[in-house]
């Protein structure tokens, strides 16, 4: 995991289990920076930091899910079926795990989260605002926002970038200017 944790790195990660998005155990350790059984170690003993909602135990179904969604080796060594947090779960476990790659990584699991909340915000917005000035600015601070996501990974020619985002409700540009 390179350092720092960007914001795209940890958007990449995110899945969605059970209507909700979260980050696998395995996924959380890279991120942090320690061995996937050091996370379950600190779940394990902190069982009052993890009520339901907090951490989402994956059933074997949902494992088999995963591996056919994402056809890596990341799940074929899985013996055991894997945790996944939530972001409130994430907020707990980032309680326990005391070291400086855990606070960057708690600063970037935080701002993707909330960047991803605002986006799904503004495009819900998006879809029901009449207002060709209330739009235009939401399209705007959509677009801002998906480059923030994806700024370390903005291909850029000259000074301008451009991102288009097709929804099945609305599609949008945005274009981004830099100087040298």
């Amino acid at each position: 995991m390179p350092n720092p944790i960007s914001t795209e790195i940890i958007q990449s990660l995110i899945i969605e289990i059970r209507g909700e998005r979260v980050l696998l155990d395995s996924d959380v350790a890279r991120i942090y920076g320690v061995d996937t059984k050091r996370i379950n170690e600190a779940v394990k003993n902190n069982p009052e930091k993890f009520p339901e909602g907090y951490i989402v135990r994956l059933s074997g179904e949902e494992l088999e899910n995963l591996r056919s969604k994402f056809s890596t080796a990341k799940f074929s060594k899985t013996r055991v079926t894997p945790t996944a947090f939530p972001e409130r779960g994430l907020y707990m476990l980032a309680t326990i795990l005391k070291s400086s790659q855990a606070t960057k990584a708690t600063f970037a699991i935080i701002e993707t989260f909330t960047k991803i909340r605002e986006l799904s915000s503004t495009i819900k917005a998006l879809s029901v605002v009449k207002d060709d000035a209330r739009q235009k600015t939401l399209m705007q601070r959509s677009g801002e926002i998906v480059s923030e996501i994806f700024d370390e990974a903005l291909q850029t020619s000259d000074t301008e970038t451009s991102i288009e985002l097709n929804f099945a409700v609305l599609k949008f540009k945005h274009t981004i200017k830099r100087k040298k």
